[in-house]
Order: C-alpha cells, then sequence, then structure tokens
C-alpha cells in the first residue's frame, strides 16, 4: 500500500497536489466515478488497467465487514474521506437502518447536537419574524418596512429601487401598486416596533431591555418653596421649569376635598374660596396637578379636578353647576399649540374617558376657576381660586359651536362648604337636576346607574364617602416622622408586571379603533392598521359612488365618496373596494397567541404543583402526634389565644393591627366613613 503523500488528487484549480503542476486535460488525467475528483496518472502508485468505471484509491480502499472497529478507527484524511466514511457505515452490521440514517447526517451535516443548540439558541420571537415576515427583495427581515395593499412587506430602500425601475405591481404576487404609495410611501410603525422589540429581545436574551435608565429627579424637599424663577424668562414672574415644594401629602390621584390631615404645614387642609397667583402656585397645593392641562386624571382610573380657564367656546357656567367641554379636536402639531379652533371630531379616549369614569362611578371632582374665563360671572378676578368638589351627573356628544363634535359633561356641586358667591353658612343639598336644551340632540348618553361613591348622608346632613375611594396608584406624599417639616414620597407597592417579550408585542400590535389586538388586519396604504371588522363597521352603509342631479331632474356625472382613514385624512375609498387581509402580519400574531396562551398553560400547571405540594412540606415540619385529640386541643387553644399583633397608631389616631410597614395604607385609612365636622 502506498503511502497518504502519494495519493493526492488533483486540488480545486486542477494542479496536482503531488507533483504541485497542472496536467493536461483528457491525457494525463482521470476521474473517479464515485467521488469525482480529478487525478493525475502519472502519480498514481498503481497505473489502472482499464479507464471506464476507474475508482480512485480511497473509494476503492478495502474494509474489514467483521471488524467492527474498523469504522471508528478510520480516519479519511483526503477527498475521498466522505465516501469512504459513508461506505464504512453502510457496512457496519451492529448498526441498524435508524442509526445509520443518524450517522451519515451527522457525517454530512454535522452534528446533531450541535444543531440542537443552535436551534434551542435561534428559538425566539425573531424566529417568528424570521419565518413569516421578510422583505420580497432581499429576503431579510425588512429595515424600515412599507407594507402594499395586497399585503406583502418591502424594505423602504428596495421599495424606491423597484419604483424607481418603472415598476408598479408587487414583485411578489402582481398586485398593482397604488399611485399615492408609489410616490410617497410609508412606513408601517406597529410593524417597524415590533421588529425592533424582537431583535432586542435577542440580543438581550430575556423579555425586555435591561439597561439601566437615568431619571433627572427633584425631590420635593430640594425644591423651593416658590416656584422657579429665571433671569431669562421673557415675563416677569414663574418660569415653566418647575412648581415648588408641594405641601400637601397626597398622592397625584387623590380624589374628593383634601383635608387638614393632608396638610402638615396649616393642618386645615385646602378650603373653599382658596386663591392662588397661578397655577403654578395652585399645584402646590394639590387642588389641580397639571400646569397647563385643564383635566387631571387617567382613562382606567377616572378624573381628580378639572380648571375652567375659558379654552373652549361651548363651556357654560351656571355656578353651582356648569357644563363642560372635553379636550382634544385641536390640530396642535408643529407651531399650533395655541390654536382654538376645532378641526375634527372628540372621542371619549384619554382624559374624556376619565371624565366618564367619574360619571359612572359618582366621584367627586375638586374644580378651579381661572380669571382667564372672561364668559362667567363666577371667575375670580385674578388668580386660580378652589370652588370645591362637583360631581358629574351626565356626558354625551354633540356637535358644537365649531361643527365638529365635542365631549360634553353635567356637573353638579356636592361640597360641604358653601360657594365663594353665595352668603349661605352651610354647604350644598341634593338639588334636582338642570334642564339642558341641547341634550335632546345628543349621542354617546352616559348616566350613572348604580349609586354614586360620594353622596349626601341624610342622617348626618354631610356629603360622605358611601363607598371606598378608589386606592392610588401613584406616589403618596408622608410626612418625615423624624423632622415633620420634611415631607416624603412613598411609592405604593407595585404588582408585577409580566415583561414577556410576547405580550409586549401583542400589546403593540393593537387596531387603531378598537385597541385590541388585531383580529384580520388589514394595512391601509397610510400604513395604518384595522381589524377588518372594525375598518368595514366605521365605513358600513356608505356608498362608493354619489349619484348626482340637478333640480330640473337632469341626472350628472357620478362622483366618488371620499373615505377617510380614521387615523388620518388620507382617502382610502380606493382601497376599501377589495381591502387585503395581512396574512404575513395575521400570521406573527397567531403564533404570538398561541406561544403566549402555551407559557400560560405551563405557568398555571407549575403554580398548581406547587400548590399541591405545599400541605405534604406542612406535615413534614409538624410534629408526629399520637392522637387525633391532641390535634384538636392544640387547634382550639390556638384560636382562644391568638398570637400577638404588632399595634401602632394610624393617621386617624385609631390603633391599627397587623401593620408592619412604617407607612399608612392609604387605601384603608380612606375607605373609613369620612366624619363631618
Amino acid at each position: 500500500m502506498a503511502t497518504t503523500a502519494e495519493q493526492l488528487p488533483c486540488d480545486a484549480d486542477g494542479v496536482c497536489m503531488v507533483c504541485k503542476k497542472k496536467p493536461p486535460p483528457e491525457t494525463e488525467t482521470l476521474t473517479c466515478r464515485t467521488c469525482v475528483s480529478l487525478w493525475h496518472v502519472p502519480c498514481l502508485p498503481q497505473v489502472p488497467t482499464t479507464i471506464l468505471d476507474w475508482e480512485c484509491p480511497d473509494c476503492s480502499t478495502p474494509l474489514d465487514v467483521n471488524n467492527n472497529n474498523s469504522v471508528a478507527d478510520a480516519a479519511p484524511s483526503v477527498a475521498g474521506d466522505l465516501i469512504s466514511a459513508i461506505r464504512a457505515i453502510e457496512n457496519d452490521a451492529s448498526l441498524t437502518d435508524a442509526e445509520k440514517a443518524k450517522k451519515r447526517q451527522e457525517l454530512v451535516g454535522g452534528s446533531s447536537k450541535a444543531s440542537d443548540e443552535v436551534k434551542n439558541r435561534r428559538s425566539g420571537v425573531l424566529d417568528i419574524f424570521d419565518d413569516s415576515i421578510k422583505c420580497s427583495f432581499c429576503i431579510q427581515l425588512p429595515e424600515r418596512p412599507v407594507t402594499n395593499s395586497c399585503g406583502h412587506n418591502f424594505c423602504l430602500k428596495c421599495f424606491e429601487k423597484w419604483i424607481q425601475q418603472g415598476k408598479r405591481d408587487c414583485a411578489k404576487c402582481r398586485a398593482p401598486i397604488p399611485a399615492k404609495m408609489a410616490s410617497n410611501p410609508r412606513i408601517n410603525a406597529q410593524l417597524a416596533i415590533g421588529i425592533r422589540m424582537a431583535k432586542l429581545a435577542r440580543s438581550e436574551n430575556v423579555g425586555g431591555s435591561t439597561a439601566t435608565k437615568v431619571y433627572q429627579v427633584v425631590h420635593n424637599d430640594e425644591r423651593p418653596d416658590t416656584c422657579f424663577r429665571t433671569e431669562r424668562a421673557i415675563k416677569t414672574g414663574k418660569a415653566n421649569a418647575c412648581s415648588g415644594k408641594i405641601f400637601v401629602t397626597i398622592p397625584l390621584d387623590h380624589f374628593g376635598p383634601i383635608g387638614a390631615e393632608n396638610d402638615p404645614i396649616r393642618n386645615r387642609g385646602v378650603l373653599v374660596g382658596e386663591t392662588w397667583e397661578d397655577r403654578m402656585e395652585c399645584r402646590q397645593w394639590g387642588a389641580h396637578f397639571p400646569h397647563v392641562a385643564g383635566i387631571a386624571g387617567q382613562s382606567g382610573h377616572g378624573a381628580q379636578s378639572v380648571a375652567l380657564s375659558g379654552g373652549y367656546v361651548d363651556d357654560e357656567d351656571h355656578g353651582e353647576w356648569f357644563l363642560y367641554t372635553g379636550s382634544g379636536g385641536r390640530d396642535l402639531s408643529g407651531n399650533k399649540r395655541t390654536n382654538k379652533n376645532q378641526s375634527f371630531d372628540q372621542q371619549f379616549e384619554k382624559m374624556n374617558e376619565a371624565l366618564r369614569v367619574s360619571c359612572r362611578k359618582g366621584y367627586p371632582v375638586r374644580v378651579v376657576r381661572s380669571h382667564k374665563e372672561k364668559r362667567s360671572s363666577y371667575a375670580p378676578e385674578e388668580g386660580v381660586r378652589y370652588d370645591g368638589v362637583y360631581r358629574i351627573e351626565k356626558c354625551w356628544r354633540k356637535v358644537g359651536m365649531q361643527g365638529h363634535k365635542v365631549c360634553r359633561y353635567l356637573f353638579v356641586r356636592c361640597d360641604n362648604e358653601p360657594a365663594p358667591w353665595t352668603s349661605d353658612l352651610s354647604g350644598d343639598r341634593p338639588r334636582p337636576l338642570p334642564t339642558i336644551k341641547e341634550f335632546k340632540g345628543a349621542v354617546d348618553i352616559t348616566e350613572r346607574k348604580g349609586d354614586p361613591s360620594w353622596d349626601f348622608d341624610e342622617e348626618k346632613g354631610c356629603w360622605l364617602w358611601k363607598k371606598p375611594p378608589p386606592q392610588s396608584k401613584k406616589p403618596m406624599n408622608v410626612v418625615d416622622p423624624i423632622d415633620p417639616t420634611k415631607i416624603q414620597v412613598v411609592r405604593p407597592k407595585a404588582k408585577k408586571v409580566s415583561f414577556k417579550i410576547k405580550d409586549r408585542l401583542l400589546k403593540e400590535f393593537g387596531c387603531n379603533i378598537c385597541r385590541k389586538v388585531l383580529a384580520s388586519p388589514l394595512t391601509t396604504p397610510c400604513a395604518h392598521n384595522f381589524c377588518k371588522g372594525c375598518l368595514e363597521g366605521a365605513f358600513s352603509g356608505q356608498s362608493y359612488i354619489r349619484n348626482r342631479a340637478t333640480k330640473s331632474g337632469r341626472s350628472l356625472r357620478t362622483q366618488k365618496n371620499i373615505m377617510k382613514c380614521p387615523t388620518c385624512s388620507t382617502d382610502i375609498a380606493d382601497y376599501l373596494q377589495n381591502p387585503q387581509v395581512n396574512r404575513e402580519m395575521m400570521g406573527v400574531i397567531e403564533l404570538l397567541q398561541r406561544q403566549a396562551e402555551e407559557m400560560d398553560e405551563t405557568e398555571e400547571s407549575s403554580a398548581k404543583s406547587d400548590e399541591n405540594l405545599k400541605p405534604d412540606e406542612e406535615t413534614d415540619v409538624s410534629k408526629p402526634s399520637n392522637s387525633n385529640e391532641k390535634v384538636v386541643e392544640e387547634i382550639k387553644e390556638n384560636d382562644l389565644n391568638p398570637p400577638p399583633q404588632k399595634r401602632r397608631k394610624g393617621a386617624d389616631g385609631k390603633t391599627v393591627e397587623n401593620m408592619e410597614e412604617a407607612v399608612v395604607d392609604e387605601a384603608e385609612v380612606e375607605s373609613k366613613t369620612v366624619t363631618c365636622n
């Protein structure tokens, strides 16, 4: 047998690996019929007798079939290694067919364990995007994705190159590309956010960002007693940098009046009729926290306060009751921050929804009036004044004075202190609702059906909480027990928020109408995503063509109706004639939902298994008992003599039990029935 150095074929360039020369073709070369490798005839150890069906020395090496170690000892070293190893595997009688197939796969494609590790490492949210959403040109995840009306996605640069070539149809399904999209393609923002979140999850191998965020915060004790002043301010007075120190111990979402227990500085609370120089000082005493906005609240929690400052022409002020207009409906883009003209309809969302929640629950809303309300006889001559709490009895929508629908609210006063403009010695009593003329033509009417949380008590003769007030979700100010002149900020115990990337992605893929996860998503030419049912329902009953006729009855040419996108002002009438479901996005959403459900099921099963293990753990720890009577006696003794509880005084002076923390739970203190002075 010749040595290994004497049995080398030609390389990829046709140069012999033995003599380092390139042999002439067809004269001094032979091709192996098995491995199709080129060999130099003069460099072969044995000159072949036949040229047809010739095998190279590597492929014709005899193997000892009876020797089981021949496969393991065989170490191919040249071009015919693969063929020799495969033949060795096939001739091994100790292996089954499945084992032979597995060894062949490992030999050709590498170890299956390594492939499993790679698969497990790559299995994640981004793989869902890799399999479902790809650019039709570069076959990669779309960078700055653009979605055609047919539902296929492209990179913005790839799409622009395609358009520059004069192409006006989809590269994947040949569906026509709308002219507006070809001239001005819009980026699908929701899809871009989803891809970015998925990439972040893979790079960090976690469900969210782990980078620490730095917040520049000025603590309450470090603020000045008056609002910050700057020399560069155009007008003399207070700049918009920040308000001064907060003097009351209430959270930002405190409902109802501010009592003496929340005023450690003066020990009297915020009284009706108290005035401040401006909204910045009003914030310091908690009557109305926002600097500019007229509504303070949260859409899912309720509204705490409103300000009457003449911002909308539809407002009507009658003292003990007034009609308030919601926020929104104005174009404030660019330098239009002071625009007072309505440009679109208001909806019950954000702050408007917060007021509607307070209407349904019957929460008290603090009201401040500003001197900027020039049309009202009840507004102060200067500054801002606190006028007590009101309750929202009804809310609706109607067409306002500027031609667009506005949200309207009926506020009725319900405070225990008299109003600043009256000479009464006592506060309000329940009064009949006023007659509202505009209520007849209103839509989306909301009235309270159940008992209100803040109501009048006939026995005590005052307004109080009939139901516990909503628990605060914002940081709360608490007096420092060591130094009473300082107020500490205590954050409530936050619930564990799920940072699962799948849940966050599903939240991003939301419909712009119903705000839920997209079902049969439609992507408009303006790159907005809607559920198919929501978008079709928004334009139900509208025809695409409008018939016209003259006064004499002669018919004119039909005209196309303009159907604007629910999110922007783009005309989508042509798109609505044949909307195509975005199959790629729908596939991603379905996979995310399926994986999220599987994860929830596994968590529930693990939680149940933990609960089932708890009794066993307790029985192992407990002492063994010879009779059941001893156990019964121990239970009775525990019931009759409970373990000692920690006691201390709460904010109202009463003893509070089972409270180990240093801060009084505000929800428990406020849930007690308020007593009248």
